[in-house]
């Protein structure tokens, strides 16, 4: 007697099966461009002029004398469409005849070009402000407290962990006073930090204590956000966390900096502390070309390909707003 076994029916048997599901990659959210200032009057050109005004002083009186008048002292703030950018890709025909995905791989192509795009607008957006090659104009210069009304806006952490710079309580204690004496409103602060230093302020052991934040009674340990990841506030300040924060040096290439005698260290990256009120966001920016997908079949490749485009150009245009701390990325 004869029957099916695994040793004499092993050819209708798959050695691998597929699934029907295809793996992505992990995406993290993208959400500095809700710190930017859009202009939306764009009609021609790829340069925007804004003219500024600044304050009046008031002048001492004496009875019976002519009264001073002075004029408002006025200017002008220019930013540029920078980037233009490219996201593209294509299947062959014969990929679709043979792959048993292609549907499910070329339903991918256009929100994963829109991803990589946007991606280059948040790393954009989050180095603006850095110091960069180039016209510094509004720019932080390296290796430098960049003093404004007599008070830093980028410095090296001034905790520790063994001898690497990380962010400390008294840094969020000495933005407050960066910003605060610069006329930057005490409303919608916020701190966009590295992860590591998210783990450095998760084991501090005193960040519980109130003390540490008198204005909140204590530190908040959760939050409503549908953006970047909530971490707490800390005196004052909503913390998140970003992947895309800008490094060190005089073009963000990692250099080490050395302010106030106390040296970054090679590759520390910067925490970014400012408000988000409406009117006094650090960046500007501009479309001239939001993301637009032409397709096409390339009869000499037979392939369909997919391009998307786009057009923008951000600025710093509140550097008061802005204050920088370097950390080290090596905390465990």
């Amino acid at each position: 007697m004869a029957g099916h076994t695994t040793s004499n029916t092993e050819i209708l048997i798959r050695s691998e099966v597929w699934s029907t599901e295809i793996k992505e990659v992990l995406q993290d959210t993208l959400e500095a461009q809700r710190y930017v200032r859009w202009m939306t009057e764009f009609p021609d050109g790829d340069l925007f002029t804004i003219p500024s005004i600044g304050e009046m002083t008031a002048q001492d009186y004496q009875e019976d004398t002519p009264i001073e008048y002075t004029a408002m002292d006025t200017g002008e703030f220019q930013f540029q469409i920078t980037e233009y950018v490219s996201a593209a890709t294509y299947i062959t025909k014969k990929q679709r005849q043979d792959s048993f995905y292609s549907a499910e791989l070329e339903g991918k192509f256009v929100p994963s070009m829109n991803r990589a795009i946007f991606k280059d607008l948040e790393l954009h957006i989050l180095k603006e402000g850095q110091p960069r090659t180039g016209n510094p104009a509004g720019y932080q210069v390296p290796g430098n407290l960049n003093l404004i009304n007599g008070q830093a806006h980028r410095w090296v952490g001034s905790g520790t962990v063994g001898t690497n710079p990380v962010l400390a309580v008294e840094d969020f204690a000495r933005a407050n006073l960066s910003l605060t004496k610069a006329h930057v409103p005490a409303q919608n602060r916020i701190a966009i930090i590295d992860p590591t230093q998210s783990y450095v302020l998760e084991t501090l052991t005193n960040l519980v204590n109130v003390a540490n934040n008198p204005m909140w009674q204590g530190v908040i340990e959760s939050g409503m956000t549908s953006g970047m990841v909530f971490l707490k506030n800390v005196m004052g300040f909503d913390v998140y966390m970003s992947n895309y924060l800008p490094l060190c040096g005089a073009d963000q290439s990692g250099t080490s900096e050395t302010i106030d005698s106390v040296a970054s260290g090679a590759n520390a990256v910067g925490n970014l502390f400012f408000s988000m009120s409406a009117d006094v966001v650090p960046f500007i920016g501009a479309w001239r070309q939001m993301p637009e997908v032409d397709g096409e079949y390339n009869k000499d490749f037979q392939r369909e390909e997919y391009v998307m485009t786009a057009r923008y150009g951000t600025k710093i245009y509140r550097p008061e707003n802005l204050v920088t701390v370097l950390t080290s990325t090596d905390v465990v």
